[in-house]
């Protein structure tokens, strides 16, 4: 008899797309790119305001609102 396979759930890549990881190199350079920051400052907001891409992308983004303001 042949084994049904489990269905496998969006869950976990729903959790990693949720997260960026400052120590990969590739995750750091793609949300650089998105930004149109520095792959440095990008690490840096990730170490200010933890691993949550919304936050990240919340003080990336709040860094270029405040340059454009004036």
């Amino acid at each position: 008899m042949a084994n049904k396979a489990k269905k496998q759930t969006a869950r976990g890549r729903k959790q990693d797309r949720a997260r960026v990881a400052g120590g990969q190199h590739f995750e750091v350079r793609y949300e650089a790119k998105k930004s149109g920051k520095s792959a440095a400052s990008v690490k840096k907001a990730v170490k200010k305001v933890g691993t949550g891409r919304k936050r990240a992308e919340r003080r990336l983004g709040a860094a270029t609102t405040k340059k454009r303001a004036r």
